[in-house]
């Protein structure tokens, strides 16, 4: 089975931020120069929030509100649900699906060690499942 801790070992530890009194256009400039579809909320280097495009969508524009002028600590989501990296991707996948979310921060501790997205645990399912099938063809046919 792979682990968050696999996942984070081959894809990387970085991760990007803003924090709460940030405008919500300086963090959708962010996350569209970077290609990532959510920001982590940090304040003294911990974890208070986290922002997404989806947030943006649903807060900002359907509110008739402006991003250049509404504070990210408005429109993002405070109970962020995070993972451990003792947690298999299966367990990510579940969690996701049952909560409509696509973005697990990763925590040791208090301590944000990276983010995995639905992108990076359904690509980590399809090469474990690839596998699988590998070893059992070899299996079957008596291939090495």
């Amino acid at each position: 089975m792979i682990t968050v801790k696999h996942l984070l070992q081959d894809k990387g530890h970085g991760t990007w931020s803003t924090t709460p009194d940030s405008l919500v256009y300086d963090a959708l400039k962010l996350m569209a120069d970077k290609g990532v579809g959510a920001l982590l909320v940090l304040e003294a280097g911990k974890l208070v929030g986290i922002i997404s495009e989806r947030d943006y969508a649903r807060k900002v524009i359907l509110h008739g509100k402006s991003s250049l002028n509404t504070p990210v600590k408005e429109i993002m989501t405070e109970n962020v649900i995070c993972v451990r990296p003792e947690q298999t991707i299966e367990e990510c996948m579940a969690l996701m699906t049952d909560k409509h979310i696509r973005h697990l921060p990763v925590l040791q501790g208090d301590e944000v060690i990276g983010v995995v997205s639905i992108g990076d645990v359904v690509k980590a399912e399809i090469a474990e499942k690839n596998f699988l099938i590998k070893q059992l063809e070899n299996y079957i046919t008596g291939s090495r």
